[in-house]
C-alpha cells in the first residue's frame, strides 16, 4: 500500500475540522459562531462558571444555577418570553404536538394505588382489555402502590413498541389479571366536545391550538356539516392558544379567498400577511365565537381575524390581550428558550396586546382576574375600558378597539351564582368515582341519550352527596340545584369523557343561552 493510500484518512480529517473552523468562522450571526467568536460578556458567565465549579469552597451543581441565571435574563424580556429546561422540556413538547408514547389510561391515585379512570381512545390499553376501575398494581415487577406521579409516569412511558406487563386487580370481577401492554402513541385531543346543540346548531369546544388541532377540527366540522349544521358554536373560552400556522388553517375554513387573516411584524419591521385560500368548507356557514378573560393568543387570533372581516359573532367577556409571538429556540443541551420575536396584528391593524412594561406588581399581568372582576368588567359591559385612539374600523363599519384583547360584539356577564371552585370539584369527582365503582354494573350498558333524560330523576344520589358533604366536610350553605346539575355533568365525564361533560353543563351556560337567544331559539 502507497504511503499516499496510508495517510489519506488522515489528510480527510484534517480538512474537514478546517472546513468546519472556517465554515463557522466566515457566519458571525450563526449562534455556532460563538465556539470561536464568544463576547467578552459571554467569556465572563463562562469563566464564572468554571470559578464556582472548580474552586468554589462547596461542591455546586453548576447546571442549576445556569438555568436559574437563563430563567432570570428571559423573564426580565416580556411575560411570554421563556425558558425551558431539559426535564420539562418533552413533556411541553408533547402537549403542543398532541400525542405522547405510552399505555394510553387516564388514572388517579386512590388510597395510595394507581386506579384507571378511563383508558384513552384506540390507545394501547384500551385495545388489550384494560377497563375504567383496573387497579394496576405492578409494572414490570415494579410495585406501584404510593408511587408518586413522575415515579409512575417513568415506568408507564418509553420507547414506541416496547412492553410493560402489568398486574391489574379488577374489582367488579374481584380478580387479579396480568396484561402485556404494547406502548404505542396516545394522541392527546384539543377538542373536548363536538354535537349539535339543537337542530342545525353545531358545537365545538376546543381547548388549545397543537400540531393536531386542525386534522381534528376538520374532521369533526364535516361530521357536524353531515348532520345538517347550517350554525357553528365555536368555544374558545379558556384556550390559552399554540400554533399560529394551526390556528390561520382553522379560519381558512370560515373566510373567502384572498380575505387577511393576520400578519406579524418583527424588530427589523419585517411585516408577514397570512391570507385565506378557496379550501374553507365553511365559508358560508354562520358563526358563534365564544370568548372569555382566559381565551388567549391563537384564541385572539381567530376572534380577532373574524371580527374584522365581519364575519360571525364574538359572544363573552373581553379576551386575555396577548399579541406577541414566541418561537423556540434550542440551546444545544435539549433545553431551549421560546422567545418572543413578532407582535401580531388583526386584519385592521390592531395589536391586542395589553401592557407589561410598567407593571410593577408581578402577578397582575398573568392573573388580572382580580382587577377586572374589581372594576366591574367581568359584570358589565359598560365598565371595559377603551382608547379612542385605538379605534378601528371593519369593512362593513364596525367599531372594534386595539390595547388589550378582543371586546366581544356580544357580552355576556360573568355568572357569579356558579361558585363550584376546584375544591368542590375534587370532592364531586371522589363522590362520583366512588359511586360509579361501587355500581359499574349499574352503568355498563347506558348511553350518553338516556343518562340525559334519565339521570337520578328521583335525586337519590344528589341527596346522598350532600348528606356525605354535610357529614364528613360540614358543609353548610348548600345550592341543590346547583350541586345536581354539576353532580350530572361530572358522572357524564366519568361515563361518556368531555363530551357528556359538556352537553350536560351547556344545558345551563348562560353563554349558550344567550347565543340560542339570538337564534331565536327558546331552550
Amino acid at each position: 500500500m502507497s504511503k499516499n493510500k496510508i495517510y489519506l484518512p488522515l489528510f480527510l480529517s484534517i480538512a474537514t475540522v478546517i472546513g468546519i473552523f472556517v465554515g463557522s468562522s466566515l457566519n458571525y450571526n450563526k449562534p455556532s459562531a460563538i465556539l470561536f467568536n464568544s463576547s467578552p460578556q459571554e467569556q465572563k458567565i463562562k469563566k464564572l462558571i468554571d470559578f464556582i465549579e472548580y474552586d468554589y469552597v462547596d461542591k455546586v451543581n453548576t447546571d442549576s444555577i445556569l438555568d436559574g441565571t437563563i430563567k432570570n435574563i428571559v423573564s426580565k424580556l416580556d411575560p411570554h418570553s421563556v425558558y425551558i429546561p431539559v426535564k420539562e422540556h418533552d413533556e411541553i413538547a408533547e402537549k403542543m404536538n398532541g400525542k405522547f408514547v405510552g399505555v394510553g389510561i387516564q388514572y388517579r391515585m386512590i388510597n395510595d394505588t394507581l386506579t384507571v379512570i378511563n383508558t384513552i381512545k384506540n390507545g394501547p390499553s384500551e385495545q388489550i382489555g384494560i377497563k375504567a376501575g383496573d387497579r394496576i398494581l405492578i409494572a414490570n415487577k415494579d410495585t406501584l402502590y404510593g408511587k408518586k406521579n413522575n415515579e409512575i409516569v417513568k415506568v408507564l412511558k418509553g420507547e414506541i413498541n416496547s412492553t410493560v406487563k402489568v398486574k391489574v386487580y379488577r374489582k367488579s370481577q374481584d380478580t387479579l389479571l396480568t396484561f402485556k401492554i404494547k406502548r404505542g402513541e396516545v394522541a392527546i385531543n384539543s377538542i373536548d366536545a363536538a354535537y349539535l346543540l339543537k337542530d342545525n346548531i353545531g358545537y365545538i369546544k376546543l381547548h388549545n391550538f397543537t400540531a393536531t388541532s386542525y386534522k381534528e377540527f376538520k374532521k369533526e366540522l364535516i361530521k357536524l356539516i353531515a348532520k345538517g349544521m347550517h350554525t357553528l358554536v365555536l368555544d374558545l373560552r379558556g384556550n390559552t392558544g399554540g400554533f399560529i400556522s394551526v390556528t390561520t388553517k382553522i379560519i381558512d375554513e370560515f373566510l373567502e379567498d384572498e380575505k387577511l387573516i393576520v400578519f406579524t411584524k418583527n424588530n427589523k419591521g419585517y411585516v408577514e400577511k397570512t391570507f385565506a385560500t378557496e379550501i374553507g368548507d365553511f365559508e358560508n356557514g354562520k358563526i358563534y365565537v365564544l370568548i372569555d378573560e382566559d381565551s388567549a393568543s391563537a384564541s385572539e387570533i381567530l376572534a380577532g381575524a373574524l371580527q374584522d372581516n365581519d364575519k360571525g359573532i364574538i359572544v363573552g367577556r373581553r379576551s386575555f390581550g396577548k399579541g406577541l409571538v414566541q418561537q423556540d429556540m434550542g440551546l444545544g443541551d435539549g433545553s431551549s428558550v421560546r422567545l418572543t420575536t413578532a407582535r401580531y396584528y388583526t386584519p385592521t391593524g390592531r395589536s391586542i396586546q395589553k401592557p407589561y412594561k410598567l407593571n410593577h406588581k408581578k402577578k397582575y399581568y398573568q392573573d388580572d382576574f382580580q382587577t377586572r372582576y374589581i372594576q366591574g368588567e367581568l359584570t358589565n359591559k359598560d365598565s371595559i375600558h377603551v382608547i379612542d385612539s385605538l379605534k378601528y374600523i371593519t369593512p362593513k363599519g364596525k367599531i372594534v378597539y386595539g390595547g388589550g384583547g378582543i371586546i366581544p360584539d356580544v357580552f355576556v356577564p360573568l355568572d357569579t351564582s356558579v361558585m363550584f371552585g376546584s375544591v368542590h370539584f375534587r370532592l364531586l369527582s371522589d363522590f362520583v368515582f366512588n359511586h360509579i365503582d361501587n355500581n359499574r354494573k349499574n352503568f355498563e350498558n347506558m348511553n350518553i341519550d338516556i343518562f340525559m333524560d334519565d339521570f337520578d330523576k328521583d335525586e337519590k344520589i344528589v341527596n346522598l352527596y350532600i348528606k356525605e358533604i354535610q357529614q364528613k366536610y360540614n358543609h353548610k350553605a348548600i345550592n341543590k340545584k346547583q350541586i345536581k346539575h354539576y353532580l350530572k355533568a361530572v358522572f357524564a365525564r366519568e361515563l361518556f369523557d368531555y363530551l357528556g361533560f359538556y352537553q350536560v353543563l351547556n344545558t345551563q351556560d348562560e353563554v349558550i343561552k344567550k347565543v340560542l337567544e339570538l337564534e331565536n331559539i327558546d331552550e
